[in-house]
């Protein structure tokens, strides 16, 4: 019975051994959410105010905002992770690092905006 047990958890120990994310995962994120906010920008410019009026048409505009504010999101947030350490170092105490950090988010959500 014990046998039974030492081979289940090496098992399990072997079914839940880390595994390291691919090293181009970053990137491949990053051109994947760039892609999407770009997609959902170019979506709403295309409807027209006029077409509004009836509730029916409201889902594509609707998805199109929610798809590109969280992608936009998600990116902005990968780019600030992503200078963690650069900023980390810089920052002299906790309060200095929190405004390097809320600095980076306004600069990096203004980029996206301005596409």
């Amino acid at each position: 019975m014990s046998e039974t047990f030492g081979d289940f958890e090496g098992l399990l120990k072997r079914a839940l051994a880390p595994v390291d994310p691919p090293e181009d995962l970053a990137a491949r994120m990053e051109s994947t959410l760039a892609e999407l906010t770009t997609l959902a920008q170019d979506e709403l410019e295309s409807w027209e105010l006029s077409t509004m009026r009836d509730p029916r048409n409201w889902v594509r505009p609707v998805a199109a905002v929610a798809v590109g504010t969280t992608a936009g999101a998600a990116l902005v947030l990968l780019r600030v992770r992503q200078q963690h350490r650069r900023r980390s170092s810089r920052a002299s105490d906790p309060l200095d690092f929190a405004e390097r950090t809320l600095r980076s988010v306004a600069d990096e959500t203004r980029r996206i905006l301005d596409r």
